[in-house]
């Protein structure tokens, strides 16, 4: 989301697996017409992170979310009509391929820097 940071990528999915949740779906932003953050975006009030630096987070993200949690969706997409920004003009298997590659030059997984769940202050809430 705009405003977001990698700090926050990363402090999201530590949340998300301390909460155990089930299921995540991740999905890229898609800005509409007619809505406040299409005028915010029309007025160059938000920035777009490149793709590129979205890809990295999304890896990042999968580096710290436990490999317990499923995840249900990498991309998404939106509308073909009434968008004013979606997916940088590429198409959702070309960035799930760019995350792939991404994944493998890292040679990392999901889960990898998932260590942080034993932890007593985690653990005090998690009973």
């Amino acid at each position: 989301m705009p405003g977001e940071t990698l700090a926050d990528v990363i402090e999201n999915a530590k949340i998300m697996s301390a909460l155990k949740i089930d299921f995540v779906k991740l999905h890229t932003l898609f800005i509409p017409e007619k809505t406040v953050l299409g005028d915010m975006y029309r007025e160059g009030k938000i920035e777009i992170i490149p793709l590129e630096e979205y890809v990295q987070w999304v890896v990042t993200f999968l580096e710290y979310l436990s490999p317990e949690v499923v995840v249900q969706r990498l991309i998404g997409k939106g509308p073909d009509e009434g968008v004013l920004f979606s997916n940088w003009g590429v198409s959702w298997w070309k960035i799930k391929h760019l995350i792939e590659e991404e994944l493998e030059k890292r040679d990392t997984r999901q889960g990898a820097k998932c260590d942080y769940l034993n932890g007593k202050a985690v653990q005090k809430f998690l009973r």
